[in-house]
Order: structure tokens, then sequence, then C-alpha cells
């Protein structure tokens, strides 16, 4: 009989690594994902499977109790919302260059500064582009549902431990706060510390006679050898580009007008596509599932097909930059967002395509509601 419960989307992700064998939570609380460490806390994992979960005095020590814990090859995640995020990055880049492992969720919040606890997509920059410093990516997933929220926690593990690399899911106050039927896996078992070391060879857990302790750290004063670091690095991003791509179409097939949007945005346009359709319209919609690796080629196909793309987005425009790369100037690519946490209407969105790309441009232009 399957497991099918009706949860939150922090809730889903929260049981999603006690099931897939998350060996420790580090977080600290803040408005719209504190329901992720409520959750774990409620739920006593460490009966369940072993699980650490320990309120952190704040996002920079929980950065830095992730930074130890995948040290010692164990599976590890932080969670927080936007601003937290911001105080993470030193340690995240810390982690980008030792090559650790771990999943971190980001439920966006508007901003900039402390914003409003209302849904935004504005922190794409600061999770594809590398918030942090030096040159470094992270796989990013963007969940469209609850189920999603629940299936990347496994996913977002798998990732990280086949790369090497940090996961950030990239959700949003609304995913994380709304309510979905969710299908619910086996528990998966946690790693002995002698599984890690036969597993995981770099891992500083299971020091043995034979095995000289490990000293996992991103510093090297010598130019010549840290150019090669980052060079492999950069290697590794590429295979990622190239191997780890995912996204959904949706009508894409006779398609004359795109929409691009990922995460609440593409349930958005999902209707607005519907609305399009039963006016007879031929809209389609490209949802990028992975962020990085963004789905250039597939962008790239889709504009030898269609006549004009829309990017609709809860920022003020971040992800079209990456579509308009991809494209390359094959076919127009117009913005529309929603700004301070609003969530374009189904009904605004298609107005807008139909404005940029088969009204004269001479009409009114619309107008969203003001509050």
């Amino acid at each position: 009989m399957k497991d099918i419960r009706l949860m939150k989307g922090n809730e889903a992700i929260a049981e999603g690594v006690i099931r897939a064998g998350c060996d420790g939570y580090f977080g600290y609380p803040i408005t719209p994902q504190s329901e992720v460490l409520e959750y774990l806390m409620a739920n006593n994992p460490e009966e369940r499977t072993g699980m650490v979960v320990l309120q952190a005095e704040s996002e920079i020590a929980s950065i830095h109790m992730v930074y130890g814990g995948a040290a010692a090859g164990k599976r590890v995640m932080t969670s927080s919302s936007s601003p937290g995020i911001s105080l993470m990055q030193e340690g995240i880049s810390f982690m980008a260059g030792t090559e650790l492992p771990c999943l971190l969720l980001n439920v966006v919040r508007g901003g900039p500064g402390l914003g409003t606890i209302q849904p935004s997509q504005s922190d794409y920059f600061q999770a594809v582009k590398g918030g942090g410093h030096g040159d470094y990516k992270m796989i990013v997933l963007a969940p469209a549902s609850v189920q999603e929220m629940y299936d990347f926690a496994k996913l977002g593990f798998e990732l990280a431990f086949k790369h090497r690399i940090q996961v950030m899911v990239l959700s949003d106050g609304a995913i994380g706060q709304m309510m979905e039927k969710v299908e619910l896996d086996d528990q998966l078992p946690r790693l002995t510390d002698a599984e890690i070391v036969k597993k995981y060879p770099w891992a500083t857990t299971g020091k043995t006679p034979d095995r000289p302790r490990n000293i996992i750290t991103s510093l090297d004063l010598n130019p010549v050898k840290q150019e090669i670091i980052n060079q492999n690095l950069q290697k590794k991003f590429r295979h990622i580009e190239q191997t780890e791509v995912r996204f959904e179409r949706f009508m894409c097939d006779d398609a004359e007008y795109l929409f691009v949007a990922y995460g609440s945005s593409a349930r958005v346009c999902q209707k607005a596509v519907l609305l399009g359709r039963a006016k007879g319209l031929k809209v389609g919609l490209l949802r990028p599932i992975t962020l990085f690796p963004f789905p250039v080629d597939e962008l790239a196909r889709l504009a030898k097909q269609v006549k004009g793309m829309q990017a609709i987005e809860m920022s003020a425009g971040q992800m079209v930059e990456d579509v308009r790369l991809s494209v390359n100037g094959v076919v127009p690519v117009e913005h529309y967002g929603r700004l301070g946490g609003i969530i374009p209407a189904p009904d605004e969105v298609l107005h807008v395509l139909e404005q940029n790309f088969i009204h004269s441009k001479k009409e009114k232009q619309y107008e969203p509601a003001t509050y």
C-alpha cells in the first residue's frame, strides 16, 4: 500500500531527507521555511534513523556544521530563506573549493534586505551564478510542486555525491507553504562509517593505521596548483552541463509562442497555456527543472520553431538573461516579472504575451493591479 499524505512543501522535503538516509540537518529558523526545522524536530528522526537534527546559533554556524559533516562523508543539509542563504555564502564557497557534497534548500522570499515573507524568485543569480566568492557552480533544482520538494531530497543527495558538489533546491514561499498530496518512498538506510570509508575514500571518517588522516581544505598558496584546481572544477561543471540537464515541456510540439518559467511561475504559465489554447493560440511552456545546468540546447532548438519567447519570473529579470543567451538572437525574448512577493495571474501573463507578440505594439500595455 502506497504511503500518501497531505503535506506542505517544507514538510515534504523534511520527510524526504529523512527517507533519503540523511545523517544530519543543521539550520536556523526563518520565514517562510521554518517548518523544515519544526517538522524534523517534531518527528524525531534520531529515533527513526539515527539522523541528527540541530538548531544552530546562526546561519553562519549551521553552514559550517554542514561543512564538517560533509567532510566526514555524511549526508548533511541545511535550509533557510533568502537573507539566511546570504549569510551562508562564505561556507558554501569553502565547500565548493573542497568539493564537498551537501544539500541546501532556499525557500525564497522577496527582497532585497529583509523585504517580505511572501514568495519571490529574486535569488536566481545568487544560486545559479554562485553567490559566494570564486569561480564555482552548484547544481540548482527548481521544484514546481510539493511532490517535487519531496523527490528532490533524494535526487539532490544522489547528484551531490555523484559529482562531489553542492546541490541547492531553489523553492519559494508559495511552494514551501502550499499543501498537496505527496507519495512517499520507502526508507533508505544510512551508511555506516566503514561503508563511507569504502565508498568515499576522500572522507575524513574512519581513520585506520594504514590510512593517514585526511585534511580537507580549499587553501593552496601556490597559484599554479590553485589554477589546476580551478581548471578541474570547470571541467566538472562542463560535464554536468552535458549530463544532468532536466526540463519539462508542456504543449511545445506545435507551439508558435513559448513561455519560459520555473517554480511557481511555471504553474501560472501552465494555466496560461491552457487559456491561450482555448482562444486558438498555439502557446507552449518550457519549464527548466535544473537552473544549473540550464536547458540551453532545448531552448536553442525551440528558438528555430517559435516566433517569440516570454520569460515569466517573480523578479525584475534574472533567468531571462540565460534564456536570451540560449537563443542567441534567433527569436525575440521578452520578460515580465512581478516584484515584492506578488504572484502574477494566468490571464495576466497571457495578456502580456499577446501584447508583445500577437497584437499591435500601439495598443495599451497591460497594467497590473495596484495595492
